[in-house]
């Protein structure tokens, strides 16, 4: 017979195993303020802002943060988001950090736009600590792509890694201000599609600012 102890340490381990084995988890980052830090918005909490979203159990650092596209009232210089019409971003330090306290398996994938090289990796421990499990290089992809109608990291490309074992973080890593991602898919290495939002598109050029700018006013 097994002790009060024994059983409940085999509870725990087998109730951490059935939520990494879970179905897909997409985060879609709607409902997060315009450049509020996300925090506790998928934790049972909320962002910076106050706004709370969907209990996950996955927690953001403090430099991950959402940003609405201009054209949608944020201040966001982003265009076909594949689920319209907000992103996650940073604007300090070289990468924003995801903790899933009870882990993820299988894979992990999103979108992404960025002018400049970016990373993606996927560590074993909470903080991008313990083992690194899986890791990606991710080249810039913008360039002429048409916004809706507005947007200069306009250009979106699906990526995703499988690994072994159990994921508890993951640091989205690059050029502060100049990439951003979305829906980030835990348990799958094929992102969730979404439908770009609606609007008459337009040719964009080479030269491109920051992800983050002031809407630009209406004539």
């Amino acid at each position: 017979m097994h002790s009060l102890s024994t059983l409940f340490a085999a509870l725990i381990a087998a109730g951490a195993c059935a939520t990494a084995s879970a179905a897909p988890i997409t985060l879609t980052f709607e409902g997060v303020g315009d450049r509020a830090s996300v925090l506790e918005f998928y934790n049972g909490g909320s962002d910076s802002a106050g706004h709370a979203g969907s209990n996950y159990g996955i927690s953001f650092s403090r430099a991950s943060l959402g940003i609405i596209d201009a054209d949608a009232g944020g201040t966001g210089n982003i265009g076909n988001e594949p689920s319209p019409s907000t992103v996650l971003f940073f604007l300090s330090g070289s990468a924003a950090t995801m903790n899933v306290a009870a882990g993820f398996d299988t894979g992990f994938s999103f979108y992404y736009t960025s002018a400049r090289a970016g990373f993606i990796r996927v560590y074993e421990g909470l903080n991008g600590t313990g083992k690194l499990l899986a890791s990606l290089a991710l080249n810039a992809n913008t360039g002429n792509c048409a916004g809706d109608p507005n947007g200069g990291f306009c250009q979106f490309d699906p990526v995703g890694v499988a690994f072994a074992g159990i994921a508890r973080s993951v640091d989205f890593g690059g050029s502060a201000d100049y990439i951003a991602f979305d829906n980030v898919t835990l348990g799958a290495s094929t992102p969730a599609q979404d439908v770009p939002e609606p609007g008459t598109l337009a040719l964009v050029g080479l030269g491109l600012g920051g992800l983050a700018r002031l809407r630009r006013r209406q004539s």
